[in-house]
Protein backbone atom coordinates (compact mmCIF):
# COMPACT_ATOMS: atom_id res chain seq x y z
CA UNK A 1 0.00 0.00 0.00
CA UNK A 2 1.51 3.35 -0.96
CA UNK A 3 2.07 5.94 1.72
CA UNK A 4 1.05 9.42 0.69
CA UNK A 5 1.16 12.85 2.27
CA UNK A 6 0.87 16.41 1.03
CA UNK A 7 4.64 16.41 0.51
CA UNK A 8 4.16 13.71 -2.14
CA UNK A 9 2.01 15.88 -4.40
CA UNK A 10 4.00 16.22 -7.64
CA UNK A 11 4.68 19.40 -9.56
CA UNK A 12 1.41 20.38 -11.28
CA UNK A 13 2.96 23.09 -13.45
CA UNK A 14 0.68 24.35 -16.25
CA UNK A 15 -2.16 22.09 -15.15
CA UNK A 16 -5.79 23.19 -15.01
CA UNK A 17 -7.97 21.69 -12.27
CA UNK A 18 -11.67 21.71 -11.35
CA UNK A 19 -12.85 20.78 -7.85
CA UNK A 20 -16.61 20.66 -7.34
CA UNK A 21 -17.93 21.65 -3.94
CA UNK A 22 -14.65 23.45 -3.35
CA UNK A 23 -15.95 26.06 -0.95
CA UNK A 24 -16.06 23.80 2.11
CA UNK A 25 -14.85 20.55 3.65
CA UNK A 26 -12.95 18.03 1.53
CA UNK A 27 -13.21 20.15 -1.61
CA UNK A 28 -11.78 23.23 0.08
CA UNK A 29 -8.97 21.20 1.61
CA UNK A 30 -8.20 19.55 -1.73
CA UNK A 31 -7.76 22.97 -3.33
CA UNK A 32 -5.70 24.22 -0.39
CA UNK A 33 -3.25 21.35 -0.65
CA UNK A 34 -3.01 21.29 -4.46
CA UNK A 35 -2.65 25.06 -4.79
CA UNK A 36 1.03 25.41 -3.77
CA UNK A 37 2.17 22.88 -6.39
CA UNK A 38 2.19 25.27 -9.35
CA UNK A 39 -1.03 24.53 -11.24
CA UNK A 40 -1.95 27.18 -13.78
CA UNK A 41 -5.50 27.54 -12.44
CA UNK A 42 -7.92 25.85 -10.12
CA UNK A 43 -11.64 26.31 -10.65
CA UNK A 44 -13.69 26.19 -7.46
CA UNK A 45 -17.09 24.97 -8.61
CA UNK A 46 -19.99 25.63 -6.24
CA UNK A 47 -23.62 26.72 -6.10
CA UNK A 48 -23.17 29.85 -4.00
CA UNK A 49 -21.06 32.66 -5.43
CA UNK A 50 -20.88 34.39 -2.04
CA UNK A 51 -19.61 31.28 -0.25
CA UNK A 52 -17.19 30.49 -3.06
CA UNK A 53 -15.83 34.04 -3.09
CA UNK A 54 -15.20 33.90 0.65
CA UNK A 55 -13.51 30.50 0.29
CA UNK A 56 -11.26 31.82 -2.49
CA UNK A 57 -10.32 34.81 -0.34
CA UNK A 58 -9.49 32.50 2.58
CA UNK A 59 -7.45 30.20 0.34
CA UNK A 60 -5.47 33.10 -1.02
CA UNK A 61 -4.74 34.32 2.50
CA UNK A 62 -3.44 30.95 3.73
CA UNK A 63 -1.40 30.40 0.55
CA UNK A 64 -0.54 33.80 -0.97
CA UNK A 65 1.82 32.24 -3.52
CA UNK A 66 -0.67 29.54 -4.48
CA UNK A 67 -2.55 28.98 -7.69
CA UNK A 68 -4.92 31.31 -9.50
CA UNK A 69 -8.29 30.19 -8.10
CA UNK A 70 -11.46 31.08 -9.97
CA UNK A 71 -15.15 30.58 -9.25
CA UNK A 72 -17.26 28.37 -11.48
CA UNK A 73 -21.02 28.47 -10.90
CA UNK A 74 -22.34 24.91 -10.66
CA UNK A 75 -25.48 23.33 -9.26
CA UNK A 76 -25.30 19.58 -9.85
CA UNK A 77 -29.04 19.20 -9.27
CA UNK A 78 -29.79 21.23 -12.43
CA UNK A 79 -28.70 19.97 -15.85
CA UNK A 80 -29.02 23.53 -17.15
CA UNK A 81 -26.46 24.68 -14.57
CA UNK A 82 -24.14 21.75 -15.31
CA UNK A 83 -24.17 22.52 -19.03
CA UNK A 84 -23.67 26.23 -18.40
CA UNK A 85 -20.70 25.52 -16.12
CA UNK A 86 -19.08 23.27 -18.71
CA UNK A 87 -19.66 25.86 -21.43
CA UNK A 88 -18.20 28.65 -19.29
CA UNK A 89 -15.13 26.58 -18.48
CA UNK A 90 -14.57 25.60 -22.12
CA UNK A 91 -14.87 29.22 -23.20
CA UNK A 92 -11.86 30.02 -21.00
CA UNK A 93 -9.67 26.92 -21.15
CA UNK A 94 -8.35 24.55 -23.79
CA UNK A 95 -7.05 21.97 -21.33
CA UNK A 96 -8.26 20.17 -18.22
CA UNK A 97 -5.84 17.94 -16.34
CA UNK A 98 -7.77 17.04 -13.19
CA UNK A 99 -11.51 16.95 -12.52
CA UNK A 100 -12.39 16.17 -8.91
CA UNK A 101 -16.10 15.34 -8.61
CA UNK A 102 -16.17 16.05 -4.89
CA UNK A 103 -19.55 17.74 -4.31
CA UNK A 104 -22.42 15.71 -2.92
CA UNK A 105 -25.46 15.87 -0.70
CA UNK A 106 -25.99 13.41 2.11
CA UNK A 107 -29.14 11.90 3.59
CA UNK A 108 -31.44 14.79 2.74
CA UNK A 109 -35.25 14.87 2.90
CA UNK A 110 -37.30 13.51 0.00
CA UNK A 111 -37.11 15.57 -3.15
CA UNK A 112 -36.62 15.69 -6.89
CA UNK A 113 -34.20 17.49 -9.14
CA UNK A 114 -35.61 19.74 -11.85
CA UNK A 115 -35.21 16.87 -14.31
CA UNK A 116 -37.25 14.63 -12.00
CA UNK A 117 -34.57 12.40 -10.47
CA UNK A 118 -34.57 11.41 -6.82
CA UNK A 119 -32.65 14.31 -5.29
CA UNK A 120 -29.65 12.40 -3.95
CA UNK A 121 -29.27 10.24 -7.06
CA UNK A 122 -29.71 13.26 -9.31
CA UNK A 123 -27.19 15.40 -7.45
CA UNK A 124 -24.62 12.74 -6.58
CA UNK A 125 -24.73 10.65 -9.76
CA UNK A 126 -26.48 12.28 -12.71
CA UNK A 127 -25.00 15.76 -12.27
CA UNK A 128 -21.37 14.61 -11.93
CA UNK A 129 -21.81 12.11 -14.78
CA UNK A 130 -23.11 14.84 -17.09
CA UNK A 131 -20.35 17.25 -16.06
CA UNK A 132 -17.74 14.57 -16.71
CA UNK A 133 -19.15 13.64 -20.10
CA UNK A 134 -19.26 17.27 -21.23
CA UNK A 135 -15.61 17.73 -20.28
CA UNK A 136 -14.28 14.38 -21.52
CA UNK A 137 -13.31 15.62 -25.01
CA UNK A 138 -11.09 18.27 -23.43
CA UNK A 139 -9.71 15.80 -20.91
CA UNK A 140 -8.82 13.44 -23.76
CA UNK A 141 -7.03 16.18 -25.66
CA UNK A 142 -5.13 17.11 -22.52
CA UNK A 143 -4.12 13.48 -22.02
CA UNK A 144 -2.11 13.70 -25.26
CA UNK A 145 0.30 16.06 -23.52
CA UNK A 146 -0.26 14.87 -19.94
CA UNK A 147 -0.73 11.09 -19.56
CA UNK A 148 -1.70 11.64 -15.91
CA UNK A 149 -4.94 13.45 -16.86
CA UNK A 150 -7.77 12.09 -14.75
CA UNK A 151 -11.26 12.25 -13.28
CA UNK A 152 -11.77 11.54 -9.57
CA UNK A 153 -15.19 10.37 -8.42
CA UNK A 154 -15.87 10.71 -4.70
CA UNK A 155 -17.67 7.65 -3.37
CA UNK A 156 -18.28 6.56 0.23
CA UNK A 157 -17.57 3.56 2.39
CA UNK A 158 -21.28 3.82 3.27
CA UNK A 159 -22.05 2.20 -0.10
CA UNK A 160 -21.86 -1.12 1.75
CA UNK A 161 -25.25 -0.23 3.27
CA UNK A 162 -26.97 0.08 -0.10
CA UNK A 163 -30.17 -1.99 -0.35
CA UNK A 164 -29.88 -5.39 -2.02
CA UNK A 165 -32.76 -4.70 -4.44
CA UNK A 166 -30.62 -2.14 -6.17
CA UNK A 167 -31.39 0.05 -9.19
CA UNK A 168 -35.14 -0.10 -9.53
CA UNK A 169 -34.81 2.36 -12.39
CA UNK A 170 -38.44 3.46 -12.39
CA UNK A 171 -38.12 4.69 -8.80
CA UNK A 172 -35.11 6.85 -9.66
CA UNK A 173 -37.59 9.27 -11.24
CA UNK A 174 -39.60 9.47 -8.00
CA UNK A 175 -38.84 10.64 -4.45
CA UNK A 176 -38.59 6.93 -3.50
CA UNK A 177 -40.74 7.60 -0.42
CA UNK A 178 -40.63 3.95 0.68
CA UNK A 179 -36.83 4.17 0.96
CA UNK A 180 -35.16 5.63 4.03
CA UNK A 181 -32.95 8.60 3.22
CA UNK A 182 -29.91 6.51 4.17
CA UNK A 183 -30.84 3.92 1.53
CA UNK A 184 -31.23 6.65 -1.08
CA UNK A 185 -27.82 8.08 -0.19
CA UNK A 186 -25.97 4.76 -0.15
CA UNK A 187 -27.55 3.81 -3.47
CA UNK A 188 -26.17 7.00 -5.01
CA UNK A 189 -22.69 6.32 -3.64
CA UNK A 190 -22.66 2.75 -4.95
CA UNK A 191 -23.79 4.12 -8.31
CA UNK A 192 -20.80 6.49 -8.30
CA UNK A 193 -18.47 3.50 -7.94
CA UNK A 194 -20.24 1.56 -10.67
CA UNK A 195 -20.27 4.51 -13.03
CA UNK A 196 -16.59 5.30 -12.50
CA UNK A 197 -15.50 1.69 -12.95
CA UNK A 198 -17.62 1.26 -16.08
CA UNK A 199 -16.31 4.48 -17.59
CA UNK A 200 -12.73 3.48 -16.74
CA UNK A 201 -13.17 0.22 -18.65
CA UNK A 202 -14.18 2.18 -21.75
CA UNK A 203 -11.85 5.16 -21.46
CA UNK A 204 -8.48 4.70 -23.17
CA UNK A 205 -6.72 8.00 -22.42
CA UNK A 206 -8.08 9.52 -19.22
CA UNK A 207 -7.75 7.90 -15.80
CA UNK A 208 -11.10 7.45 -14.03
CA UNK A 209 -10.61 6.86 -10.30
CA UNK A 210 -13.29 6.24 -7.63
CA UNK A 211 -12.23 6.90 -4.05
CA UNK A 212 -13.69 7.16 -0.56
CA UNK A 213 -12.24 9.34 2.21
CA UNK A 214 -13.27 7.27 5.22
CA UNK A 215 -14.93 8.90 8.21
CA UNK A 216 -13.96 12.56 7.98
CA UNK A 217 -15.11 15.44 10.17
CA UNK A 218 -17.01 17.54 7.60
CA UNK A 219 -20.19 19.57 7.56
CA UNK A 220 -22.06 16.79 5.75
CA UNK A 221 -22.37 14.80 8.96
CA UNK A 222 -24.19 17.66 10.63
CA UNK A 223 -26.31 18.54 7.59
CA UNK A 224 -27.65 15.04 7.08
CA UNK A 225 -31.15 14.07 8.21
CA UNK A 226 -30.84 10.30 8.47
CA UNK A 227 -32.92 9.42 11.52
CA UNK A 228 -30.78 6.45 12.52
CA UNK A 229 -27.42 7.38 11.07
CA UNK A 230 -27.25 11.06 12.00
CA UNK A 231 -26.75 10.52 15.76
CA UNK A 232 -24.04 7.97 14.97
CA UNK A 233 -22.32 10.30 12.52
CA UNK A 234 -22.48 13.18 14.99
CA UNK A 235 -20.89 11.10 17.75
CA UNK A 236 -18.36 9.49 15.43
CA UNK A 237 -17.50 12.91 14.06
CA UNK A 238 -16.39 13.98 17.51
CA UNK A 239 -14.75 10.75 18.63
CA UNK A 240 -13.34 8.94 15.62
CA UNK A 241 -13.41 11.08 12.48
CA UNK A 242 -10.22 11.97 10.68
CA UNK A 243 -9.50 15.71 10.56
CA UNK A 244 -10.32 17.11 7.14
CA UNK A 245 -6.65 17.95 6.48
CA UNK A 246 -5.83 14.23 6.53
CA UNK A 247 -9.19 13.05 5.24
CA UNK A 248 -8.74 14.93 1.97
CA UNK A 249 -5.53 13.03 1.25
CA UNK A 250 -7.52 10.11 -0.16
CA UNK A 251 -8.90 12.15 -3.03
CA UNK A 252 -5.69 14.16 -3.34
CA UNK A 253 -3.85 10.87 -3.86
CA UNK A 254 -6.39 9.93 -6.52
CA UNK A 255 -6.11 13.38 -8.10
CA UNK A 256 -2.34 13.76 -8.18
CA UNK A 257 -0.37 10.58 -7.51
CA UNK A 258 1.14 8.86 -10.56
CA UNK A 259 0.59 5.60 -8.64
CA UNK A 260 -3.21 5.94 -8.79
CA UNK A 261 -4.60 3.46 -11.32
CA UNK A 262 -7.62 3.98 -13.53
CA UNK A 263 -10.64 1.93 -12.50
CA UNK A 264 -9.23 1.04 -9.10
CA UNK A 265 -11.39 1.90 -6.10
CA UNK A 266 -9.27 3.46 -3.34
CA UNK A 267 -9.76 4.04 0.38
CA UNK A 268 -7.58 6.00 2.82
CA UNK A 269 -4.89 6.69 1.82
CA UNK A 270 -4.15 5.13 -1.54
CA UNK A 271 -5.33 1.72 -0.32
CA UNK A 272 -6.71 -0.49 -3.06
CA UNK A 273 -10.13 -1.81 -2.07
CA UNK A 274 -12.70 -4.01 -3.76
CA UNK A 275 -15.78 -2.51 -2.17
CA UNK A 276 -18.90 -4.45 -1.27
CA UNK A 277 -20.15 -7.54 -3.10
CA UNK A 278 -22.63 -5.31 -4.92
CA UNK A 279 -19.84 -2.92 -5.89
CA UNK A 280 -18.09 -5.85 -7.60
CA UNK A 281 -21.23 -6.91 -9.51
CA UNK A 282 -20.45 -6.16 -13.17
CA UNK A 283 -24.01 -6.91 -14.29
CA UNK A 284 -25.32 -4.18 -11.98
CA UNK A 285 -22.44 -1.94 -13.02
CA UNK A 286 -23.30 -2.27 -16.69
CA UNK A 287 -27.03 -1.76 -16.09
CA UNK A 288 -26.34 1.42 -14.15
CA UNK A 289 -23.91 2.75 -16.75
CA UNK A 290 -26.32 2.02 -19.61
CA UNK A 291 -29.15 3.77 -17.76
CA UNK A 292 -27.11 6.89 -17.01
CA UNK A 293 -25.71 7.16 -20.52
CA UNK A 294 -29.17 6.82 -22.04
CA UNK A 295 -30.47 9.54 -19.73
CA UNK A 296 -27.62 11.88 -20.65
CA UNK A 297 -27.55 11.26 -24.40
CA UNK A 298 -29.47 14.32 -25.56
CA UNK A 299 -27.82 16.63 -23.06
CA UNK A 300 -24.22 15.86 -23.96
CA UNK A 301 -24.85 16.59 -27.64
CA UNK A 302 -25.97 20.13 -26.83
CA UNK A 303 -22.44 21.30 -26.01
CA UNK A 304 -20.27 19.30 -28.40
Amino acid sequence: MPTFSSQDIPDLRDQVIIVTGGNVGLGYETIRQLSPHNPARIYLAARSKDKATKAIKDLQEVSPAGADIQFLQLDLALFESVKAAAAEFLSKESRLDILVNNAEIMMTPEGLTKEGYEIQFGTNVMGPALFTQLLLPTLRETAKINPQTRVVMLASAAHVRAPSDLYQFDELRTTAPHRHTTARYTTSKLADIHYAKALAEREKRVKIIPVHPGMVATNLHHASTGRFLKPFLYTAGWLFATPVEKGALSQIFAAASPQAKSGQYYGPVGKEESGSKLAQDRVLQEKLFKYVQEQLAGHVETIQ
